[in-house]
């Protein structure tokens, strides 16, 4: 097992800042993982956590602003994204009329089975944790959470 000395061939001031960019670099190592996985059905990681979100709501359709909120990558651009998944057949969209502002937004039976065969690929990878204990899985489910909880504190 390389430490996140060897990987990155550098020093850190402390511990802190050794657990920031080890956390940081943790995760671009995760989601470069899951791309690579996502790869052979031509998904990246945020088209397959909007999928994901849009099951989540089946067969009730969603707005833009009930996805955005839920992405795991708050930077993604979810309009663009929306276009990209229509245009491809695995969402159907169109604006309500109630409120013609509104898009309503649902996966669709092509996107659901584009999503369960990507789920078997995630689930392929969800084995690397396996080198984690069940008690060291919750314990690392709680340190994060704790480190978001924490981190609020000071905004």
């Amino acid at each position: 097992m390389a430490s996140i000395e060897e990987e990155i061939q550098s020093r850190f001031q402390n511990d802190r800042h050794k657990a920031l960019v080890n956390l940081i670099y943790t995760a671009n190592w995760a989601i470069s993982e899951l791309d690579s996985c996502l790869k052979e059905h031509a998904l990246t990681s945020q088209q397959y956590n909007m999928l994901r979100i849009l099951r989540g709501a089946y067969p009730e359709p969603v707005s833009l602003k009930y996805i955005r909120v839920r992405m795991l990558d708050k930077m993604s651009d979810v309009s663009r994204m929306v276009e990209k998944l229509a245009t491809r057949g695995y969402i159907d969209r169109w604006r309500s009329d109630d409120d013609r502002r509104i898009v309503n937004i649902v996966i669709n039976e092509q996107g659901l089975t584009l999503l369960k065969a990507a789920d078997y690929e995630v689930k392929r990878m969800e084995t690397q944790f396996g080198a984690l204990t069940p008690e060291e899985l919750v314990l690392f489910n709680t340190l994060l959470d704790k480190l978001r909880t924490e981190s609020k504190k000071f905004d």
